[in-house]
């Protein structure tokens, strides 16, 4: 099966300073873009563990901890990584082009 990603510019780079985000709607979904120390991270800005934004949380490094009950996810992979959440979210690919952020929607 072939894999195809259209690509989103979502934002000038210099809308997403490092240490901010962003968050953007593409199709039905809401995603989270990071800047970290100039390199982008995107995920479904929804907690697994419950239906609350994760862009309201604190970012340490690379780990965003949910505001409501204290999940924790590494926004590199979106693997969990504490509990109450048992299940990862949704990362979406990020790159840069001509000074533009773009976000990949996978299609199949």
């Amino acid at each position: 099966m072939s894999v195809t990603i259209d690509w989103i510019t979502v934002a000038a780079e210099n809308e997403i300073p490092p240490g901010e985000r962003l968050i953007v709607e593409i199709g039905r979904d809401w995603v989270v873009i990071f800047n970290v120390d100039g390199e982008f991270y995107a995920l479904e800005d929804r907690c697994s563990h419950e239906d609350v934004p994760l862009s309201e949380g604190a970012l340490i490094d690379c780990t965003i901890e949910c505001h409501k009950h204290g999940a924790t996810f590494d926004i590199t992979t979106g693997q969990h990584l504490s509990p109450p959440a048992v299940a990862p979210v949704k990362k979406f690919p990020v790159r840069l082009e001509d000074g533009v952020v773009q976000i990949g929607k996978v299609k199949r």
